[in-house]
């Protein structure tokens, strides 16, 4: 993987060499090169790294984010961070775990959503529709934002759970901004709205004529929805800069929940940046984390069940412990 970085003078960087292996003295991160990590964004949607950096939270830590565009989906983004082209990925857990058994060396950082009772992914038909219940979705048409990743396995997980077929309904990429128009329109039968994508859903329901016919937490309880994820070797070669970015994104995490409405005006004001419509902020509900962002076993453990039951993963072959990030393992390197 490349990263970039800024130089200063050639006269800065002999002196503080000088300084450090004269006396042993250990540079902070704001004297050090600033470690740059690319990332794409989601439309209508924000992630924890990307408010701490418009608090201002990753500041003289010598972190620097920048933005390269947008990510369809998940899978998309791991595509992206395995191919070396952004150093910050972020999928639903599900994705991320088909990522590493197919041989990504990654790390999951944090858990960059969750879903709960303030916070979920919703499947709606129009008012008039026959579909009532899960049951009823077998050989419907099913908006997700992408294949393979939160919605395709919730939609999984429900057939399973009613003994059906787990491709029994007929999945469809429809981006956020369209999903209200396809399901409008009788494109799809069922218009699938992740938890990420609250921005879209409240005008949605502002709407009307529309139905829940359910949840994700309905199939899977509260669980975190995905994670942000690093490169090992990033890690290992900056282990303090990938404490930092972990801790400094659960702080912003943490800061969103007791100020929501600030929340949403800084989400307005990066949709502004970014050129999307900044109105949909108001419809923001939060990231659905536990406290601290806190990833629990069961939020990894769940899904290993899943692909160890599907077959698409060798039973044993992942371990949590393997998996998440242990920013008090990454201080003790430094």
């Amino acid at each position: 993987m490349t990263f970039s970085f800024r130089f200063p003078k050639i006269g800065a960087v002999v002196a503080a060499g000088l300084l450090a292996s004269t006396f042993g003295v250990t540079l902070p991160a704001s004297a050090a090169d600033p470690v740059k990590l690319r990332y794409l964004a989601s439309q209508g949607g924000i992630s924890p790294h990307e408010l701490a950096q418009e608090l201002g939270y990753f500041k003289d830590l010598g972190i620097e984010l920048e933005n390269v565009g947008y990510a369809q989906g998940g899978p998309a983004s791991l595509f992206a961070l395995a191919g070396g082209s952004v150093d910050i990925g972020g999928a639903a857990t599900a994705a991320v775990l088909n990522s590493i058994a197919g041989g990504n060396d990654f790390v999951a950082a944090y858990p960059s959503n969750g879903i709960d009772d303030r916070v979920q992914s919703s499947f709606y038909v129009l008012k008039d529709s026959p579909i009532k219940s899960i049951k009823d979705i077998v050989g419907k048409s099913i908006s997700v934002n992408t294949l393979g990743a939160h919605l395709d396995y919730t939609v999984r997980e429900a057939l399973h759970q009613n003994d059906l077929p787990e491709n029994a309904a007929n999945l469809i990429v429809v981006p956020g901004p369209q999903l209200e128009q396809t399901l409008r329109s009788h494109q799809v039968d069922i218009a699938g709205v992740g938890y990420w994508q609250s921005t879209f859903e409240g005008p949605l329901k502002a709407n009307g004529g529309v139905r829940v016919i359910f949840d994700d937490t309905d199939v899977l309880g509260e669980i975190a929805g995905g994670f942000t994820v690093l490169r090992r070797d990033f890690v290992e070669a900056h282990p303090e800069a990938a404490r930092n970015f972990v801790e400094q994104s659960v702080r912003a995490a943490d800061w969103s929940r007791e100020h929501p409405e600030e929340a949403r005006a800084l989400l307005a004001k990066i949709f502004t940046e970014r050129g999307e419509n900044a109105d949909l902020a108001k419809h923001w509900r939060g990231f659905g984390l536990r406290a601290g962002a806190q990833a629990v076993p069961r939020d990894l453990e769940f899904w290993i069940g899943v692909l160890e039951r599907e077959g698409s993963l060798p039973e044993g072959k992942l371990k949590v412990a393997d998996i998440l990030f242990d920013p008090n393992a990454a201080a003790k390197s430094n």
